[in-house]
């Protein structure tokens, strides 16, 4: 049994295998072929302290589609501070009562600390489905999405992101890395990803050649990429940052004029949810570099290899 709390956790083999399983049930699901039920009889726990549209529906479509069973909890129905100061339970007690009753657990939270909490006192796979820090799940769908649908022609990509170096392009630079891709960060000063994950990145290469950089300019940052990429500049948590995150990023959107100073081959991604004008604006949301919905598909893909891949001896 193995946890999934952040990239960095995986050998090279496990992404790898990961990403290569992942790929599987996607043909298996375009050519509508019935796949193999390694989760029959098991049960797993869903807990969300925050919202979710796709993190929700794909664990759980993932779960029933590989014979398993979902249970979901909100954070109102069980979470509580690690101090015990709200709620009913501590964190620890939470985990400690989930690993009897259930095989896996997916948890959405707000902090790192509570993952590493959950791993640290159960016996059952923690498999983190978004923190503040790490989005593992969301990154290992975002390679399968560009291995598959780049046009570069084969070989290395070039990966930009622009805009808030946070807990998706702390895991997507990672993911890349490890794939063996070259990767760019445009951020603003003050928002870039945090310096010990910039290291843990360059820790992670796979190849001398490899192109790491984290820079501030965004007409820098996708010259010459293969895939453009950003997020939310104001993510859940965040909504009293807004007015100055919203200063903070100006000239950071992703739109008509800066995609067109990368290459014509060049492919759009987000991870959704999308602040349409803000980070990326409706024209490249909707054109036809654009393929942020077979990124969104790719989750269902990757949570279930994940859920499989957790349980595999």
């Amino acid at each position: 049994m193995r946890s999934l709390t952040k990239i960095a956790d995986l050998s090279v083999d496990d992404l790898h295998a990961i990403v290569g399983l992942a790929e599987r049930y996607r043909l298996q699901r375009v050519n509508g072929v019935p796949g193999d039920k390694p989760l029959a009889g098991r049960f797993v726990a869903m807990v969300f302290e925050k919202p979710s549209l796709r993190t929700k529906v794909s664990f759980e479509v993932a779960t029933v589609s590989l014979g398993g069973h979902p249970v979901f909890l909100s954070s109102g129905q069980i979470f509580a501070s690690g101090a015990n100061q709200s709620g009913r339970e501590s964190i620890p007690d939470i985990g400690r009562n989930l690993e009897r009753f259930c095989d896996i657990i997916v948890a959405r939270v707000y902090s790192h600390q509570t993952i590493a909490t959950l791993r640290s006192v159960i016996h059952v796979p923690i498999i983190n489905a978004l923190c503040d820090q790490h989005h593992p799940c969301q990154a290992i769908a975002d390679v399968l999405t560009m291995e598959r649908l780049a046009t570069n022609g084969g070989g290395s990509l070039k990966v930009a992101y622009i805009g808030d170096g946070n807990n998706v392009a702390t895991s997507l630079v990672q993911a890349c890395v490890m794939r063996g891709h070259n990767v760019v960060v445009a951020s603003p000063t003050g928002y870039e990803v945090p310096l010990d994950q910039q290291r843990m990145t360059a820790s992670l290469q796979v190849a001398p050649s490899q192109s790491i950089e984290f820079i501030h300019n965004p007409a820098e940052a996708v010259a010459n990429a293969d895939i453009v990429y950003t997020d939310t500049f104001v993510s859940m948590g965040q909504e009293g940052e807004y007015a100055q995150r919203v200063a903070a990023f100006k000239g950071y959107q992703v739109d008509g004029s800066l995609m067109a100073k990368a290459p014509s081959h060049v492919k759009f991604m987000h991870c959704l949810p999308a602040h349409r004008g803000e980070e990326v604006t409706d024209e490249v949301m909707d054109g036809p570099q654009s393929v942020v919905f077979d990124q969104a598909e790719s989750r269902l893909h990757v949570a279930k290899a994940v859920l499989a891949w957790s349980l595999a001896a």
